[in-house]
């Protein structure tokens, strides 16, 4: 029986009974880790601590019966310690996937911007040509002028039409 090759493709670990086996969704992860950093940012989680501290202080301080953490309360740093270990972590983990968005956000917003500001470059640049365009263009009383100065055989005959023209438009004045 002949060894099939290595292949070269395929990382070492890969096939490891634990590689499976600690494998999660790191958006699961995520979402579970942002949860818990709200939760714990919260006057409601600050207000149930204390609660459950002082009832295991004063248990232990004052039913000598129920003592299972003498004064020391090695039990309740040893909570302690252990809800930092997890806390830590997992709000870090939350930071950066804040992170993660705040910056998909910017890029975006650094998108938007640089299509708005095209838009807006290309609309001024459209207004200064049509304001160019009609700079160029011939009034209605520059036609009529020249029409009447080239249908004129006289200049004095121009000038009679030209005020009629003018008090056509202007009866007032």
């Amino acid at each position: 029986m002949a060894d099939s090759p290595q292949r070269l493709d395929v990382p070492r670990g890969s096939s490891s009974r634990f590689g499976s086996f600690l494998r999660f969704n790191p958006d699961a992860v995520g979402q579970f880790a942002e949860s818990i950093a709200r939760f714990l940012g919260t006057g409601r989680f600050l207000a149930v601590q204390t609660l459950v501290v002082l009832v295991w202080i004063g248990l232990n301080v004052f039913a000598v019966k129920l003592r299972w953490d003498p004064y020391p309360f090695i039990l309740l740093n040893l909570a302690f310690s252990t809800q930092a270990a997890y806390a830590a972590p997992l709000i870090l983990l939350a930071q950066n996937r804040q992170a993660d968005r705040d910056r998909v956000q910017a890029e975006e917003d650094r998108a938007r911007a640089a299509q708005t500001r095209a838009d807006t470059e290309y609309v001024a640049r459209e207004l200064a040509a049509l304001r160019v365009a009609i700079g160029e263009l011939a009034t209605r009383d520059f036609i009529r002028g020249e029409l009447n100065r080239m249908s004129s055989d006289d200049g004095e005959d121009a000038d009679r039409r030209e005020k009629k023209a003018k008090k056509k438009r202007d009866p007032v004045g």
